[in-house]
């Protein structure tokens, strides 16, 4: 399942994209991983599949969703018959902006009249849009036509996925506006400058380095997607006939919190390890809490380095499993993090932690951690037993 998730299985790219897909969808361990994955997809294979009427319709609906668009994969998907009118009826009554310029410079899209009818009840089209959709439904041509911007052609709308700074004009609308790096504070600068300077040389032999998460990335804070938003991407609407508008029930197609994760999750996939760093350092605790498990150690390690790192946040850490054990590792070694009982605590009940460092923490646990720990399954033998005794020894002192 993990080396699926990782798109590392023995198939071709079309069944290996389907797979990832399934799991994106419907499995809460490695959905997250999945989903990476897929945003990072080689962008060539992922043309030659969207384009192809054979491939699935799970795939298609996948990259047709709001939070998974590309735009060098949207106007091949338009074109492709596979996808029915009806789901591009769908969704052509809730985009925007360049969204909604490439399905007005899409052929397919220009002679369906049901999709025509949606863009029309669109109440989010700019003035020359909404002109292009009435020239377009009434067959009248007004003096002037909205063309496709340069954006949505395949030359120039490549966003790259492959590793690589990220350009504030490459980000697509749905990005979280907080997720971009921010000009920090002149203390805040100090601090990263220092360390690009200090690791200077593991940035430079890391620097492709693709984003690549240790054991996918699962909390209980994130809620699994709606069932009702799979049943509405699903649902194609009653065709329409000529002249006549066709009214959709409203319906909230995408979790917003769902949108935000995943839109945060393709910006990192396409940042470079210098990137992934500084973003790591001044970005949003949501940044931090995904970035944190990246495979890459001087990107993870950056987290721990950031000023806006809290003792609440670390302590989530020091209970993680799906993070680096050199991250566990250098918590302990902040002397800041060392006076949280918290972190401690979870330190040594993580089986993940080195055992050299579980075993150097456990003297600062409690009586009753003690107890616990020295029945924990999850933890090493050695560390039950030394629990015990430790246990033991403080419960009875003359004991020795």
């Amino acid at each position: 399942m993990m080396a699926a998730a990782k798109g590392a299985l023995e198939a071709p790219a079309e069944e290996m994209v389907e797979i990832l897909v399934f799991l994106a969808e419907n499995n809460k361990i490695f959905g997250e991983t999945s989903r990476i994955t897929l945003a990072g997809w080689d962008e060539n294979s992922a043309k030659a599949i969207v384009s192809n009427p054979a491939t699935s319709k799970e795939v298609l609906d996948y990259w047709l969703s709001p939070k998974n668009l590309r735009p060098v994969l949207f106007p091949l998907l338009l074109e492709n018959p596979a996808v029915s009118l009806g789901k591009l009826a769908q969704i052509a009554a809730t985009f925007k902006g360049e969204w909604v310029d490439a399905m007005l410079a899409s052929p397919r899209i220009q002679k369906s009249p049901q999709v025509l009818q949606e863009l029309a009840a669109n109440n989010q089209l700019s003035g020359v849009q909404t002109i292009r959709v009435k020239e377009l439904i009434t067959g009248k041509s007004a003096p002037f036509a909205v063309e496709a911007k340069a954006d949505f052609a395949p030359a120039s709308t490549d966003i790259p996925m492959q590793p690589g700074p990220v350009e504030p004009a490459l980000i697509t609308e749905t990005t979280v506006e907080n997720s971009s790096i921010e000009p920090a504070d002149p203390e805040t600068e100090k601090v990263v400058t220092a360390f690009l300077t200090e690791h200077a040389s593991e940035i430079s032999a890391e620097a492709d380095k693709p984003f690549q998460p240790i054991g996918g990335i699962h909390e209980e804070t994130i809620a699994p997607e709606p069932q009702a938003v799979a049943a509405a991407a699903g649902i194609a609407a009653t065709p329409a006939k000529p002249g006549t508008t066709v009214k959709m029930p409203p319906k909230k197609l995408i979790n917003p919190e769902d949108e935000k994760r995943g839109s945060v999750l393709q910006k990192i996939a396409r940042l470079d390890v210098k990137g992934r760093i500084q973003l790591a350092m001044k970005g949003s605790k949501e940044e931090r809490s995904i970035l944190v498990r990246d495979g890459t150690k001087i990107v993870a390690l950056a987290v721990l380095d950031s000023p806006k790192l809290t003792d609440g946040e670390v302590e989530k850490f020091a209970n993680q499993k799906n993070v680096l054990e050199s991250l566990l590792r250098a918590i302990p070694m902040k002397r800041r993090f060392m006076k949280n009982y918290a972190i401690v605590r979870n330190l040594v009940f993580n089986p993940r932690t080195p055992m050299d460092v579980s075993l150097g923490l456990m003297k600062n646990l409690l009586i009753q951690d003690l107890k616990n720990l020295s029945g924990n399954k999850e933890v090493s033998d050695t560390v039950r037993k030394l629990a015990l005794r430790n246990f033991k020894q403080k419960l009875d002192p003359g004991r020795g």
